[in-house]
C-alpha cells in the first residue's frame, strides 16, 4: 500500500511503501477511493495549536507518536474483514466515521466517542486515510454512503458533520433569526447547504476573501461581508435585521473571536468551531452584560453522523465545489490550503 506520512511534525510529508493491511478481531479494511484535506490535517503537520500568550498545544506532548499516516475524511470500499466484525456488505460505498474513542468510558457507551478522554481519531491517534488503505477498528464506524460519489461523500466525516454538529447547537434560534457564519470555505459552504436542507434562515457570511464570498453568495447566503471593511459591524447588522442571536465561528482566530462578540446581540450564542488559534480578546464584564453564551463544537457523535449520513442519502445536500487531486500531491495541497487557495474541498484520490 501506499501513504503520505508525517514523519516529523512541521516538516513536509513522506511518501512510504507499506505491506497491505490484514484485520484482526473486529477490524475492517478499506480500500481508500478518496480522502477529503482538512484544515485539522494542516494543523496536525505543524505539530499543534496556537494557543495566544506564547502557548501552545503540542501533539507530540500528548503522547502522539510518529510517523503517523494523515487524513481523517474517508470514503471507500471494504477489501478485508476480520472475524469478529460480523456480516459487512462489500459491494457497498462506506464513509468512516474518524472520531472513536475508547470504546469503554460513559461518553462513549453514550455515542459521544468524540470527546472521549482517550481519543482514538483517525490521522492523528491511528493512521488515517492519506493512503490506499485503511484499517477501521469496529463496524460501527461505517456509513453506508449510498448513491452519493465518494469524492462528494468523503467530506462529510468532518466538514459535514462538523458543521451538522455546530448548527444543532444553534437550530432553535436559526429557524427564525438571520445566523450569522464566519468563514466562507469548505466549512461554510457546507453550511450554507445545511441550512438549507433543514430549512433555517439562510445567514449572512463574514470572509475575507472575495472569492470566498462570491462562493457564499452563489450557494444562496443572504450576504456576504468583508470583515476588513469599517463599517462590518454595521453591514452585518444591516443584513440580519438587527444584531443577530446567533453566529458560528468557523475560523476561531483572535480576530474574529473578537468580531463575534462585538456583533452578537444580547442573549445571543456564540459558537466556536474553528482551530485557527490564539486566545480569547473579550473583555470579561461583557459576558454578563451582553449574557451572551459562548460554546465550542468539536466534530460531532456517531448518532448526528447517522442523521447527516441519512440526509445526504436522501439528496437533501447539495454538493459543494470540490476538486480532486492525485494522493502524491498531498503535501502540495495542503500548502494550497494553507495559502487560502482552495475554495470548497480538496480531495485525494488514487496513485
Amino acid at each position: 500500500m501506499h501513504c503520505q506520512c508525517i514523519h516529523s511534525f512541521g516538516q513536509p510529508l513522506v511518501a512510504d511503501e507499506r505491506p497491505d493491511m490484514e484485520p484482526e478481531g473486529t477490524e475492517i479494511i478499506v480500500r481508500v477511493t478518496a480522502a477529503g484535506v482538512c484544515h485539522t490535517d494542516l494543523h496536525f503537520r505543524e505539530g499543534g495549536f496556537d494557543l495566544g500568550h506564547g502557548r501552545r498545544l503540542n501533539y507530540a506532548d500528548r503522547g502522539v507518536e510518529l510517523p503517523m499516516i494523515a487524513g481523517h475524511e474517508v470514503a471507500g470500499e471494504v477489501v478485508a474483514v476480520g472475524p469478529n466484525a460480523g456480516e459487512i456488505d462489500t459491494s457497498k460505498t462506506y464513509v468512516i466515521y474518524p472520531w472513536g474513542g475508547c470504546g469503554e468510558c460513559d461518553l462513549c457507551k453514550a455515542g459521544e466517542e468524540q470527546v472521549c478522554a482517550n481519543p482514538r481519531f483517525l490521522g492523528i491517534h491511528r493512521d488515517g486515510g492519506y493512503a490506499t488503505q485503511i484499517r477501521v477498528a469496529h463496524p460501527r464506524y461505517l456509513f453506508d454512503a449510498g448513491d452519493i460519489p465518494a469524492e462528494i461523500a468523503a467530506p462529510l466525516a468532518c466538514s459535514g458533520l462538523t458543521t451538522y454538529a455546530a448548527l444543532k447547537k444553534i437550530a432553535a434560534t436559526a429557524h427564525t433569526h438571520t445566523p450569522v457564519l464566519i468563514g466562507g470555505g469548505g466549512l461554510g459552504l457546507m453550511c450554507l447547504q445545511l441550512i438549507k436542507a433543514q430549512g433555517m434562515k439562510m445567514p449572512v457570511v463574514v470572509d475575507i476573501n472575495p472569492a470566498k464570498r462570491e462562493a457564499a453568495m452563489s450557494a444562496g447566503a443572504l450576504a456576504a461581508v468583508d470583515p476588513a471593511a469599517e463599517d462590518a459591524i454595521a453591514q452585518i447588522h444591516a443584513a440580519c435585521g438587527g444584531a443577530p442571536l446567533a453566529l458560528i465561528d468557523f475560523v476561531g482566530a483572535e480576530k474574529t473571536a473578537d468580531l463575534a462578540m462585538n456583533v452578537i446581540g444580547k442573549g445571543g450564542v456564540i459558537v466556536v468551531v474553528g482551530l485557527f488559534g490564539g486566545a480569547a480578546p473579550w473583555a470579561i464584564p461583557m459576558l454578563p452584560l451582553k449574557s451572551v453564551t459562548i460554546r465550542g463544537s468539536y466534530t460531532g457523535s456517531l448518532n448526528e453522523f447517522g442523521e447527516l449520513m441519512a440526509l445526504a442519502r436522501e439528496g437533501k445536500i447539495a454538493p459543494i465545489p470540490t476538486h480532486v487531486y492525485p494522493l502524491e500531491e498531498a503535501d502540495q495541497v495542503l500548502n494550497m490550503l494553507e495559502g487560502g487557495k482552495v475554495i470548497g474541498r480538496a480531495i485525494l484520490a488514487g496513485v
